[in-house]
């Protein structure tokens, strides 16, 4: 049905549906229901590890230089 033949009610709602599609797409998690390989699992684990024993991590610093990000 062409836009021009809807009435303001059906019009408003095809709004709202557009919106919220809009919104769902760009707010939802790309990574949602995938796994992570066992070896991400065991760094993770690691480094919860490492943090637990006091041992200093990399500096967000230094990650964004050899990320060559602007800090």
């Amino acid at each position: 049905m062409p836009v021009k033949d809807l009435t303001i009610e059906e019009f408003k709602v095809l709004i709202q549906e557009t919106v919220t599609e809009t919104l769902e797409a760009l707010l939802s998690d790309p990574d949602k229901n995938k796994q992570l390989r066992p070896e991400v699992v065991q760094e993770l684990i690691d480094s919860v590890h490492r943090t637990q024993l006091g041992e200093p991590g990399i500096p967000a610093e230094e990650v964004a230089e050899k990320l060559s990000l602007n800090w």
